[in-house]
């Protein structure tokens, strides 16, 4: 046998399935995509049309919870991922995730369960995206990027390479630290250069930058750069760089 689709999954027309391939039950895939081989979509999954799913990828994976994790199992939805996105091999992508249309998720990336996706992102190689994350259109996050649970990102952002983000202030210690909780934000327009540390609770206003290798404590001003160990105001963002500048080139 070289593949499994169950009898209760619904194949929409001129789609390919690889080898190895499993489709569980009452997993809807649209019309004219491309599924490649040892892929797995997971009960309930929905996929949308004109879709690419590269090889060994996961969709709709259930999460693990350890005795002591903070997160419990929850009752969650089936994965939808819309229209015209391209999946890379050996992604996965949990249950609960809704992904909007002309997505690219690179390869190694993984989208922790309840995280929504808006459209036309690109996310990169080997990118994790924790739970509980809202991100919206049009942003950039490149290799090895890692988006901490309780995010939100709203359009139009670049996060470069080896970007760290936070939630914790107590370091896993301290009954405290459930109370408090809280990952970064990042306005409409907000850019974050390569290897630089967010810590919990920060928010970058719109379109405000932070320089390479920064570590930002404080919050980043709309429209400033912020550079140092810990971040301190450096400057303002030169008007060429403004979001409102560049919308025709996006």
């Amino acid at each position: 046998m070289t593949k499994h689709i169950s009898d209760s999954a619904k194949i929409g027309q001129n789609t390919k399935i690889g080898f190895n391939t499993i489709v569980e039950e009452n997993v809807e895939i649209g019309e004219n995509c491309l599924i490649g081989h040892n892929v797995i979509i997971h009960n309930g999954s929905k996929i949308g049309n004109a879709v690419r799913i590269d090889d060994n990828t996961i969709i709709g994976k259930n999460p693990l919870f350890s005795p002591r994790s903070i997160f419990k199992a929850d009752k969650f939805e089936p994965a939808n991922i819309d229209d015209d996105c391209l999946i890379g091999a050996n992604v996965v992508i949990y249950i609960g995730c809704t992904i909007g249309k002309k997505n690219l998720i690179a390869d190694m990336s993984t989208i922790r369960e309840n995280v929504s996706i808006g459209n036309l992102n690109i996310i990169g190689r080997n990118v994790a995206i924790e739970n509980f994350v809202e991100i919206g259109n049009r942003n950039k996050f490149e290799t090895n990027v890692y988006i901490t649970a309780y995010s939100k990102i709203e359009d139009y952002c670049f996060i470069a390479p080896a970007v760290a983000t936070s939630n914790d202030n107590y370091m896993g210690r301290d009954k405290e630290r459930y109370q408090h909780f809280q990952g970064i934000t990042i306005k409409r327009g907000g850019r974050i250069g390569v290897n630089a540390t967010i810590l919990p609770g920060k928010t970058i206003e719109q379109d405000g930058m932070v320089a390479a290798g920064s570590v930002v404590t404080k919050d980043v001003p709309k429209e400033k750069i912020v550079l140092g160990s810990p971040a301190r105001e450096f400057g303002k963002v030169n008007d060429k760089q403004l979001l409102k500048n560049n919308l025709d080139k996006e």
